[in-house]
């Protein structure tokens, strides 16, 4: 059996989700920011690519979503070939950082369809509200 939320609650957890995903794309910006971050000394590691890990939250009697923590990706640096980089190791090659725009840019694209959908959430339930205390003015 599904429970019934009321309107607050409604946009109490889209709230929740505009917040998520706005911390969601603070950190995919941070990601295409630091793209080409390499490390400064030879060997050592650059920038490693941000993940937002959400967890669901209790919001006003119903379930919301919240920011957990944020994670490193574990997936392997590439390496270029560039023995006049300072970050350059003994054979010549570089750590370049595990981001890849192209993966970046459709995370924010996808961040961004979750925050309009979210924003709908909380205008449609703004509007069934009016329209309810219209019907009962009359």
């Amino acid at each position: 059996m599904v429970d019934m939320i009321n309107s607050d609650q409604t946009m109490a957890v889209a709230a929740s989700a505009l917040k998520a995903q706005q911390a969601r794309m603070r950190i995919i910006a941070e990601n295409i920011a630091n793209a080409d971050s390499t490390g400064k000394t030879p060997g050592s590691d650059p920038y490693r690519r941000q993940v937002p890990v959400f967890t669901s939250a209790p919001i006003d009697g119903a379930t919301g979503v919240e920011l957990a923590r944020v994670a490193p990706d574990t997936s392997a640096f590439t390496m270029e070939y560039d023995p006049s980089h300072p970050a350059a190791n003994a054979n010549g090659y570089v750590k370049k950082p595990n981001v890849n725009p192209l993966i970046e840019t459709m995370d924010m694209r996808e961040a961004q369809r979750a925050y309009e959908a979210n924003m709908n959430v909380i205008e449609t339930s703004r509007d069934m509200t009016e329209k309810v205390l219209d019907i009962l003015q009359k």
